[in-house]
């Protein structure tokens, strides 16, 4: 018999109401919390979230609450689903609460300045706590409605992952289990990257032979930094590495693939962040993957030539040009 759990989601966006609404389904006690005192209220009135998923009926018994210290406190689990970016400025301040609990991370990125991932940062901010990552292939508004979606679960600990597998089981959402934390995490973080450099190759209007390349180029270039981290090469064969990456790249809902759209049609980073009501994950995993390859000593250039184009002023043509006219060489 399955155990109920108390679950914590910190993140009421798309993603967090969404994946708050699969952890409800499978019948756990799950309070979701966000800042927008609107969609707090409509969530536990009216059983949706109007500003990132309007229309879609969530579970009656899924809650919300503005009150992030209460929730960790009286919650077993915490799932993590709020920008990267922003991890640390809202666990810190909590760190007591979050101790010896289990932390489901669903964010992807790399931190700006520290270039730490996720667990590392996690492991400054409550080291006590036991950390799991789940990414995959997962738009939010298809996971709401309960569209069948299949992601991976990896820990350190491989028995805490399978608890999350086993409690996350609906007949619409699968996890498979993985140990490769490093390399889940890589793989999350950086087809964001690559996702904005396919809708750069979307936006000039390159083809679909570009567009295959690109992902198949991008992918080698994330094993090949994941490789340098001790990462399992076969993770990026899964559900987190090519399965996430393909969709990122080609499904018309990603937001970082739409970022490079919008470049590869002309537009500059501050008027499409204006357009699109914020700036997407990739925008600072660019810079910060960026300064690690050049830290570390390893050669991504489609990372690269996206980071030219976001912070150095460089152009897409001038970024396809620099890409294409690369020395030749064996692909392996």
């Amino acid at each position: 018999m399955k155990t109920t759990e108390k679950i914590a989601v910190v993140g009421a966006g798309s993603w967090g109401t969404g994946l708050a609404n699969v952890f409800a389904d499978a019948g756990h006690d799950v309070t979701l919390w966000g800042r927008d005192s609107e969609i707090i209220k409509a969530i536990n009135v009216q059983h949706e979230n109007p500003k990132y998923l309007k229309g879609i009926q969530l579970n009656p018994k899924l809650k919300a609450s503005s009150d992030l210290s209460l929730i960790l406190k009286e919650s077993h689990w915490i799932v993590c689903a709020i920008p990267t970016q922003q991890i640390r400025t809202v666990f810190k301040p909590l760190a007591s609460l979050i101790k010896n609990k289990l932390i489901i991370n669903t964010s992807k990125g790399i931190e700006v300045g520290t270039l730490l991932r996720v667990s590392e940062i996690f492991n400054e901010i409550a080291p006590e706590a036991i950390y799991s990552i789940l990414s995959g292939p997962s738009f939010a508004l298809e996971v709401a409605k309960r569209l069948p979606t299949a992601v991976t679960l990896a820990s350190q600990k491989l028995e805490e992952a399978v608890k999350v597998q086993q409690a996350s089981a609906t007949p619409y959402f699968r996890s498979y289990t993985s140990r490769d934390v490093v390399g889940v995490e890589f793989a999350g973080a950086l087809k964001n990257v690559i996702a904005i450099a396919s809708g750069i190759v979307t936006g000039l209007n390159l083809g679909y032979n570009a567009q295959a390349a690109l992902i198949n180029r991008g992918i080698t270039e994330i094993m090949r930094i994941a490789k340098a981290f001790h990462a399992d090469p076969f993770t990026f064969l899964g559900l987190a590495g090519t399965g996430d990456l393909i969709l990122t790249c080609t499904g018309p809902l990603s937001r970082n693939r739409k970022v490079g759209v919008l470049l590869g049609e002309g537009k500059k980073l501050d008027q499409i962040q204006k357009e699109l009501g914020g700036v997407a994950e990739g925008v600072y995993t660019a810079k910060s993957a960026y300064e690690l390859s050049q830290k570390a000593g390893i050669e991504l250039p489609i990372t690269e030539q996206v980071y030219q184009i976001l912070y150095e002023n460089s152009t897409p043509t001038t970024a396809l040009q620099s890409l294409m006219g690369r020395e030749l060489k064996e692909e392996w």
